[in-house]
């Protein structure tokens, strides 16, 4: 019933994007590399407001985070009052307790949304029935369970399975990406030099992409915060998990990685440098002073200095 439920989630949001995708691809010659690139673009520029209202989160976060500590001094062992506390100084500082969520969340089902997006290309991209996808799904065999239709779309195009009508839409859309067939999944082998496959430059761009975005931001995290815990091993795990799940999943996919990798991480290192902790709170210093020096001011015009007094 969850798989049910999340793919009805996934089809109220894919479906008009998959007309979006359609539609620039159409303006692109019905290059799908070229369309996966542009749509990731504008998804990302359409998320910004989200990503900027989360960085204000986080410094508001940051800019309380002493009291916070200094409340778990006084309250740590009575969790009740400590709740109570730190409810009220929330609230004096006007700060949200999930004000970083929403937009966090909201972000994630649009990714993993997007994703389903560009593993099923059949159902949003060319919009072929269901049922013509599944009965040529059902030829793959015991291969069948596991297949995207990417992989589908490699085997109609090599013959393994006959569908018709999958075929004759297939001269709509060009997979290749400079002599790569995005639709091949890359089979791993130690022997690299006697076994390499163009393909396999996918899984490796994805990891490159994201190894490249997560080393600047750890640099930019340091220099907006030299105190910050160094996260060395994050900033190696991540790509290494790509890096070994690309190796079961078609070149589209690990594409769509990169892609998602370069243009988010490189708008987040934006925003990061503009909406950084140290700038926000200067900026808010810097109104709290032109506020209290505004009320001096009209102080001084409604009662006069002392010495007119």
């Amino acid at each position: 019933m969850d798989g049910v439920y999340m793919q009805g989630l996934f089809n109220i949001i894919n479906k008009p994007l998959g007309w979006v995708l359609e539609s620039i691809a159409g303006l692109l010659g019905g290059n799908f590399a070229a369309a996966v690139f542009v749509f990731t673009l504008i998804i990302n520029l359409i998320l910004i407001p989200l990503s900027i209202k989360s960085q204000k989160s986080s410094v508001q976060q940051t800019r309380i985070k002493p009291k916070l500590d200094d409340l778990k001094k006084r309250y740590g062992d009575d969790k009740q009052k400590y709740s109570e506390a730190m409810q009220k100084l929330y609230q004096e500082e006007n700060v949200s307790m999930s004000g970083g969520c929403l937009p966090m969340i909201l972000r994630l089902v649009l990714m993993m949304s997007i994703y389903y997006l560009i593993m099923q290309p059949l159902t949003y991209l060319m919009h072929i029935d269901s049922k013509v996808i599944s009965a040529a799904t059902e030829a793959l065999g015991k291969n069948s369970a596991r297949a995207t239709e990417l992989q589908l779309i490699e085997a109609v195009k090599n013959g393994t399975v006959e569908a018709p009508q999958i075929s004759e839409r297939l001269n709509d859309i060009d997979f290749g990406f400079f002599g790569i067939n995005l639709t091949e999944t890359p089979k791993f082998s130690f022997d690299i030099f006697d076994k390499f496959e163009l393909i396999w430059l996918m899984p490796l761009l994805a990891f490159a992409a994201q190894m490249l975005t997560s080393w600047l931001s750890s640099k930019m995290q340091k220099k907006l915060n030299p105190e910050a815990p160094s996260m060395a091993g994050m900033l190696l795990t991540m790509p290494l998990i790509s890096l070994f799940i690309g190796f079961s999943l078609p070149g589209g996919v690990t594409f769509y990685w990169a892609c998602s990798s370069l243009i988010g991480g490189f708008i987040q290192l934006a925003i990061q440098a503009f909406y950084g902790p140290h700038k926000m709170l200067s900026r808010e210093r810097a109104k709290e002073l032109a506020k209290q020096c505004d009320f001096e001011a009209g102080q001084l015009k409604k009662f006069g200095t002392p010495e007119e007094n």
